[in-house]
């Protein structure tokens, strides 16, 4: 196992970075031929944990996800790509975008098809909350994907403020 990081330390953005690649199978679809959104949900969550163990090298649970957007069907026989990173940190959590696209080799054509916001807890030796680094951004791409995920994650969060509002 690799050393604990102490806290206090800043780790980048890149360190937690993620991608994951998977083929739809049949197992994995609904009875038109697509992913079923139970399938897409484990994939995002497996690529999130990734990401966040990367970052602060300690074991993580799920403490929450933002809703999900499904934004276009993945076909059987797709190449589906997960990607995920760290874009913001608490004491002992950390937040992770986790972003889906789609692929069919045949024509080239790639969509994106969902995404969403998950933190994630780092655990302890005792399965206890453990601090973790803070995050750096040291280039302009690392800074454009972090400004970028907490824009969209506060402007989600707010479109679902007005929601509950309006009730």
């Amino acid at each position: 196992m690799a050393t604990q990081r102490t806290d206090g330390e800043a780790v980048s953005l890149r360190e937690s970075f993620t991608e994951m690649s998977e083929i739809l199978m049949p197992n994995d679809t609904n009875n038109l031929g697509r992913a079923l959104g139970g399938t897409v949900l484990h994939w995002m969550d497996i690529c999130g944990a990734i990401a966040a163990r990367r970052f602060s090298k300690r074991q993580v649970v799920t403490a929450s996800m933002d809703h999900v957007d499904f934004l276009a069907p993945i076909e059987l026989g797709d190449v589906v790509t997960v990607t995920g990173y760290v874009f913001d940190t608490g004491r002992t959590s950390m937040d992770v975008h986790v972003a889906v696209r789609a692929e069919r080799p045949s024509d080239g054509v790639r969509r994106e098809t969902a995404s969403s916001f998950f933190s994630f807890v780092a655990l302890d030796e005792t399965e206890s909350p453990a601090a973790v680094p803070t995050l750096r951004c040291p280039s302009a791409s690392q800074t454009g994907l972090r400004d970028e995920a907490l824009e969209r994650r506060n402007r989600r969060r707010a479109e679902l403020a007005d929601e509950l509002g309006g009730e």
